[in-house]
């Protein structure tokens, strides 16, 4: 199966044991579920004789950017688009990345951090494109599909994408209630036609067609991505879309010089892309070859292990209590162990996936369950034992019994959790999946090799004697069976280095944290940018957990699309020049809370409540004072190399966007070791 695919979401399969996952797609089974899932998905044909509720919006706005200008089409692409879809961004945007989604689907919501990434690094050159594709065994993914395409309908493309962030965000409520809720928050005025069009099912149609269309250009998970005509799949992190965004950039400027409409050249592009798409299958097989035959260093580290300490094949297992798909797995791992005593180790590294809340507490539980009953593992793997029988309940009282029926400690088990005892641990192996792109559960790595999902025993098999094979043979050279797995994958690959930019300090720059801190984070940001302000929750966490090690440094890179940020910027600026770092910090606190309103006399109010001297205030915004200063950050950023808000420099290493929390601790914790 292509590697691009090992994140999509496919379907459980319909009998038990079989091996369909989370990551990787079983062709044949795709093809033969989703050729029947009309017949399985059904609904209501009546239609309301009300012509405006299925209309076409009259008045779409695309997020960060000027009105629609009406009805367009794009229909001779390969990747056919128009008017009648959900849009984010300019209609002659030079990249169109048309996105299949589910809003039930995990994988979907996960990769919208890297969407807001694209976002911000690209601002007005990329415009994206919304297609529903609700997978049949996601009960409420098609409803919420109908339900945003209605708040599109009846309110345009900046409600709709309102409309999906809310989804998102909240994937465990998508119900009836929810649906009308989010739709008002998000601009629909006529709630009694909106709640009409959902009954009487008004807008499935467009869903069942966005659907039909995905299949037939190939299509066959979620998340799947068209960039310009080139198919992208999965959950890909963000330098996947900037490796083909980049490219097809400098193919789209090259076009307009040559001659071609801006409108015309997603068009243009996706053609020529089509046609210079290899087949399908024989991109699949070379793929498949390539993963499974490449070897990466996995690091065992002081991990749970079961089986043969000294065994000549070792399976690095990520994965999560709480994953189906994890679960699915466990009959085939034992039975490789049962049928290759001595010659099998199994390795768990915790991976609780975000959308799993208590896939964490049962991790914390299990490894403490290990160090209670220590020496060895035993008491681990007694434990992913329960928990793995009783997945479907692992709310606290159920962690309790099964910590009472292990026999531990339950007030200390009930500590753990709490206090998330082990969290060092985990995030150690989070970041260890992260190095490895083990995005998603169950992933295998036997003997560094990847395999991906609840796959069938015989793939096992077939990897595990041919490591057998070459491990007899470094045996036979007289390697000792301890050494084995580290010479087996010596020579594969590690991490990649994370990306690096050198931007020298400003002397002057406003500053919280640690003045002496060994670890200095320069943030590029802009005040009217919403990923800056997103990212803002990830920075007090760094500062809570981080406290006198760290130093935050402010830089300013106001983006050109965003009018209001340069004068934002020189405010916030002249509050620290008038009151010290208290009165900037607290300037710019009041600026995030309030991103969509920065204009002049809103700053004004703020100087006045922060008691700034509004005589020198005045001076200082309306001749420009501090504007030598804010584009001399921006030089500064532009010059490294920074492009996009928000941007942080942490000791020389590199992050791009509006990243969580654990991308700011993975560097931080690697520039405090190389301090000291």
């Amino acid at each position: 199966m292509s590697k691009v695919q090992l994140e999509k979401h496919l379907p459980e399969p319909p009998l038990e044991g079989a091996g369909i996952n989370t990551g990787v797609a079983v062709i044949g089974f795709i093809l033969c579920f989703l050729a029947g899932s009309a017949v399985m998905w059904g609904y209501d044909q009546h239609r309301l004789k009300t012509a405006t509720i299925g209309a076409e919006p009259t008045s779409a706005t695309t997020r960060g950017s000027a009105p629609s200008a009406g009805a367009w089409s794009d229909e001779d692409s390969p990747i056919p688009v128009s008017s009648k879809d959900p849009m984010a961004g300019r209609r002659d945007a030079p990249i169109t990345i048309v996105i299949y989604s589910d809003f039930e689907c995990p994988f979907c919501s996960r990769v919208e951090p890297a969407l807001d990434q694209v976002k911000t690094t690209y601002s007005d050159k990329v415009r994206f494109i919304w297609k529903s594709y609700p997978l049949p065994f996601h009960a409420t993914a098609k409803p919420a599909s109908e339900a945003a395409q209605g708040v599109f309908v009846l309110a345009g493309s900046d409600a709709f994408w309102k409309f999906h962030d809310l989804a998102f965000k909240n994937q465990q409520g998508l119900n009836q209630a929810n649906f009308e809720k989010w739709a008002q928050a998000s601009g629909v005025t006529d709630m009694t036609k909106f709640k009409a069009g959902l009954a009487s099912h008004v807008w499935a149609d467009k869903v069942e067609k966005d659907l039909a269309g995905g299949k037939q250009v190939g299509v066959s998970g979620t998340p799947a991505f068209y960039i310009n005509g080139i198919f992208l799949s999965g959950a890909q992190p963000f330098e996947r879309f900037k490796a083909i965004i980049d490219t097809e950039l400098g193919k789209a400027m090259a076009k307009v010089a040559a001659g071609t409409p801006k409108e015309r050249v997603y068009v243009v592009m996706s053609q020529e892309n089509k046609k210079a798409a290899p087949p399908a299958a024989k991109e699949e097989d070379e793929e498949e070859k390539e993963d499974t035959k490449t070897v990466w260093r996995i690091p065992v580290g002081d991990s749970p292990v079961v089986g043969n300490p000294n065994a000549p094949v070792t399976i690095v297992v990520f994965s999560d209590f709480q994953c189906p798909f994890c679960s699915r797995v466990e009959p085939t791992l034992k039975a490789l162990r049962d049928k290759y005593p001595d010659k099998v180790r199994v390795v768990w590294k915790n991976e609780p996936l975000p959308f799993h809340p208590r896939a964490e507490p049962a991790a914390q539980l299990a490894l403490e369950a290990r160090d209670q009953k220590r020496p060895g593992d035993q008491g681990f793997w007694a434990a992913h034992a329960k928990l793995f029988e009783h997945q479907k309940n692992l709310d606290d009282d159920s962690l309790w019994k099964i910590a009472a029926e292990l026999g531990l400690n339950v007030e200390k088990v009930k500590a753990a959790v709490k206090d998330h005892k082990y969290k060092r641990s985990i995030d150690a192996d989070q970041d260890v999946a992260e190095d490895f792109q083990a995005n998603g559960t169950p992933h295998m790595f036997i003997n560094g090799r990847r395999l991906v999902g609840a796959q069938p025993q015989d793939k096992f098999e077939k990897i595990i004697e041919e490591e057998l094979r070459k491990a007899g043979q470094l045996a036979a050279k007289g390697i000792r069976p301890e050494k084995l797995y580290d010479e087996l994958t010596k020579d594969g690959k590690g991490p990649p280095e994370p990306e690096r930019k050198t931007v020298a300090l400003s002397p002057t720059a406003p500053w919280k944290g640690a003045a002496m801190a060994k670890v200095v984070i320069q943030e590029f940001s802009d005040y009217e940018c919403p990923f800056c302000g997103r990212v803002e929750d990830a920075v007090r966490e760094v500062l809570k957990n981080y406290g006198d090690k760290v130093k935050f440094v402010w830089r300013d890179l106001p983006l050109p699309m965003h009018a209001n940020a340069p004068l934002a910027a020189q405010a916030a600026r002249e509050a620290f020049k008038q009151k010290g770092l208290d009165a900037f910090w607290k300037m710019h606190d009041r600026m995030y809370s309030n991103q969509k309103d920065l204009k002049r006399e809103t700053l004004d109010g703020y100087a006045k409540e922060l008691g700034l001297d509004m005589d020198k205030w005045r001076v200082a915004l309306d001749t420009g004072v501090h504007k030598a200063g804010v584009e001399a950050d921006a030089k500064a950023g532009n010059d490294a190399g920074i492009s996009g808000t928000p941007a942080f420099v942490i000791n020389g290493y590199f992050i791009s966007g509006a990243q969580p929390y654990s991308k700011f601790r993975k560097l931080i914790e690697r520039a405090l070791s190389e301090a000291k």
